[in-house]
């Protein structure tokens, strides 16, 4: 059978459920039952009565009486046996004949799987051991119309898997599970830091130019203004403003951020990251906070800092390992880069390696494409990797012993950037001419170059404590903490091609 005969037959299929259940609906309004009421007194989570009754015996049947509530995801016995799911696990519901009025009787043969439904009963623990609900009322709380995917097969189809993902949620428990972490591992990230002293803080997500990362933005347009605005691709010179105004000396922002580029694995359009900044600290205090900052939240959600991601066994408990960006170089192509003084020199470097550099506009973007290609993939364990090029660097301070390269770091797990922090760049002269030297960049064909930001520049110059600053991607980190092969399955809603 072709996929578009198959497709056909499971939609025509869809419409005779589709045509049954109305039907079935319609006899509930019939009967003068709403099959879409407004409210339902709920009593308790089937997860609170697994563990409240965990050592009811056997046969054992009580008085205690509740209301439950969530969505039939099984029928068995023509609806003597349900399964009912809420999003704390799921109790299942006994409704016999004896137990049941005779409208009750009526509206349970209505139910069908994926109905969301209220039951009033009794708790028993059946002969073969299941806790139950011993119902004696039930009530239709949202009619389902279309079904959900067959129970053995699950929602297999990826493209309907990240499209509807509101049915992978509904039909797999290790979704649902993934989601809750997610959240999870978002407020461990805010205790850490509130514990720390740190402050949360908002900034715009419509800026008047790009900036504070170097990537390419999505433009809008305020009509009222008449002016395009962009879509925020990091907070940081907004973070750095409020540092300025002296807010507090520790400040954070949990955010959304968007990036005009390409997806895959490991990137979504919009994302989620950690940003903060503390005064009178530099790179190497980063360093620290980040290893605990992270080891805490896998404490914390899951229990351990030693961690499993596909096949490699991953150990964040602090202290990481650092090398520098030149020394990672050196030691796995043999050659030293910071002996190289000229662009032409670096990449025929490169091509001694096979790698092309020949579209890399300065010294700096050559050692970084170096990297990228023989240092980076291999680096599975947590290490911090310093001393990036000043050339690739705009918003970091120079160097303290090599004005060549700036005290920035970036973190990487399983071959993956997941931060990056700087001794924050304080001199306004300094950040003036490195935005100017973007701009050149940007001249070139460099479309990820930053502008020159004047406001920022005048913010500066009303001076700015020495400070260390960091951005964290959450999402990679939830990839990481609940082994995630895809970006995709840790965004509830990840962006998509269009549908034809």
């Amino acid at each position: 059978m072709t996929q578009d005969l198959q497709n056909k037959t499971t939609e025509s299929s869809q419409d005779k459920i589709r045509q049954i259940r109305i039907e079935k609906m319609e006899s509930l309004r019939e009967r003068g039952l709403n099959p879409y009421p407004y409210k339902f007194e709920k009593t308790i989570q089937s997860g609170e009565l697994q563990e409240k009754y965990k050592d009811l015996a056997t046969g054992e049947e009580t008085n205690d009486e509740y209301k439950v509530a969530g969505r039939v995801m099984a029928v068995r016995n023509s609806g003597m046996f349900i399964d009912l799911v809420d999003d704390s696990g799921k109790i299942q519901i006994f409704s016999h004949k004896e137990n049941l009025n005779e409208e009750n009787l009526k509206t349970l043969k209505t139910i069908d799987i994926g109905d969301i439904v209220g039951f009033e009963g009794t708790i028993r623990r059946t002969p073969r051991g299941e806790l139950s609900i011993k119902s004696t009322s039930l009530e239709i709380l949202s009619k389902s119309l279309l079904p959900l995917p067959e129970k053995f097969h699950g929602l297999t189809d990826v493209e309907t898997k990240y499209r509807q993902r509101y049915i992978d949620m509904i039909v797999n428990d290790d979704v649902r599970d993934t989601f809750k972490k997610r959240s999870l591992i978002i407020q461990k990230i805010r205790e850490f830091l509130i514990n720390k002293g740190f402050m949360e803080v908002e900034t715009p997500m419509l800026h008047p130019q790009a900036g504070g990362a170097n990537a390419k933005p999505f433009i809008t347009h305020h009509n009222t203004l008449d002016m395009d605005m962009y879509l925020r691709i990091a907070p940081e010179l907004y973070l750095k403003r409020l540092m300025v105004g002296g807010v507090s000396e520790k400040i954070f922002e949990i955010n959304r951020s968007f990036r005009n580029e390409g997806i895959d694995t490991r990137h979504n359009p919009e994302f989620t990251m950690i940003e903060l900044y503390q005064a009178y600290v530099d790179y190497f205090d980063m360093m620290e906070l980040i290893e605990n900052l992270v080891a805490y939240v896998a404490k914390e959600v899951l229990g351990t800092t030693k961690i499993t991601y596909q096949e490699h066994e991953i150990d964040l408990t602090p202290p990481w390992d650092r090398k520098t960006m030149l020394g990672a170089v050196e030691e796995a192509t043999g050659i030293d880069f910071n002996k190289i003084e000229t662009l032409e020199e670096s990449i025929a470097a490169a091509k001694s390696l096979h790698i092309d550099a020949t579209d890399c506009l300065n010294w700096g973007q050559v050692v970084e494409r170096v990297f990228e290609e023989k240092v980076e993939p291999n680096l599975i364990q947590p290490i911090h990797i310093y001393d990036y090029p000043r050339d690739i660097s705009p918003l970091a301070k120079v160097h303290r012993d090599n004005p060549r390269l700036t005290e920035r770091f970036e973190t990487r797990i399983n071959g993956w950037e997941v931060d990056n922090a700087f001794s924050e760049l304080t001199d306004p002269i300094d950040q003036r001419a490195r935005f100017e030297a973007q701009m050149k960049a940007k001249a070139q064909g460099d479309d990820e170059a930053m502008p020159i930001d004047e406001d920022y520049i005048c913010a500066l110059e009303h001076g700015v404590p020495p400070m260390g600053g960091l951005g964290m991607g959450i999402d990679r980190l939830v990839m990481l903490l609940t082994n995630s092969p895809s970006i995709r399955d840790v965004i509830a809603f990840p962006t998509l091609k269009k549908k034809d």
